[in-house]
């Protein structure tokens, strides 16, 4: 390894679940450096199992960062090469890390990527949607105002978007995404990926909402979401635009956004998804 006055962060990509994804130089700079950096110390020894590593382990999380980041940032500086890993997949991507990156680089430390499996790249790669742009959300807030929004931004966003959920929250997010983006946006449910049951449906999210609803057997494992971008609207939409917007503002005075959406379709012409989605923006701002 190149030798730095400083020690270097090296930033290492593990299985996201087949231990055979793990590369040979994974390996390697795991079983080199003078430390393993983890959110759970229990995974790296699990994944290591079989291999010589002359480092210990220091457990990082949302709840020791604080205390913990200012000692590893001491290691580093003193010439000791560290390894951040997470649980699965590249560290700092909804995963503890990230703050311990960005103080190593406010330190002067050099940072390096030793890349692995991700579950938004292997999600994206099987989903068969445009991903030469993507939007990656991650976990979406649980309720209020602020998944509210998120979702309307989702729906009108022209790139694909991709998401994490948990087992418990896959209906409830696959219902919501239904409400906001309409029946007929396709999207692909990923599960368990790289793992003996991984699943992968794609379908209209109409469809994805009814299925996973209605089979508690598949709400198990870890779930990646990836979503088709929003139609572009065509030229000369502008003026049609804008007549819908005064007939949604006019009824959401009355109606709630479904129903106002509902009349809106039969006086305008317009399709009542489209319009749904218009009535929870404009909702959203009075």
């Amino acid at each position: 390894m190149q030798q730095f006055e400083t020690g270097i962060l090296y930033v290492v990509g593990t299985p996201i679940g087949n231990r055979g994804d793990c590369t040979p130089r994974a390996l390697e700079t795991l079983g080199s450096v003078a430390a393993i950096v983890a959110e759970d110390t229990r995974h790296v020894q699990r994944l290591l199992a079989d291999t010589p590593v002359r480092g210990d382990r220091v457990s990082l999380n949302a709840h020791n960062e604080e205390d913990r980041i200012p000692r590893l940032l001491e290691r580093l500086s003193g010439g000791e090469d560290l390894a951040l890993v997470s649980d699965a997949g590249v560290p700092a991507i909804s995963d503890p890390g990230g703050r311990l990156v960005a103080a190593a680089h406010g330190a002067g430390i050099p940072v390096r990527a030793v890349p692995g499996p991700s579950a938004v790249t292997a999600a994206l790669s099987v989903a068969g949607f445009a991903a030469n742009r993507f939007a990656f959300e991650g976990f979406l807030p649980t309720k209020g105002e602020a998944r509210r929004s998120r979702l309307r931004e989702i729906a009108r966003d022209p790139r694909t978007v991709v998401l994490f959920e948990s087992p418990r929250r896959i209906a409830g997010l696959l219902d919501d995404l239904e409400a906001a983006c309409g029946s007929e946006r396709e999207a692909v449910v990923t599960r368990e990926l790289t793992k003996r049951f991984e699943t992968n449906r794609r379908g209209p999210l109409r469809e994805l909402a009814g299925h996973f609803t209605g089979h508690d057997e598949e709400q198990r494992g870890e779930f990646t979401v990836c979503v088709a971008g929003a139609p572009e609207e065509q030229p000369g939409d502008g003026s049609a635009t804008v007549e819908a917007d005064k007939v949604l503002e006019a009824l959401l005075a009355e109606l709630s956004p479904s129903r106002a959406a509902k009349v809106a379709a039969r006086i305008t012409g317009r399709p009542k998804n489209a319009l749904y989605q218009r009535a929870m923006e404009l909702d959203g701002k009075e």
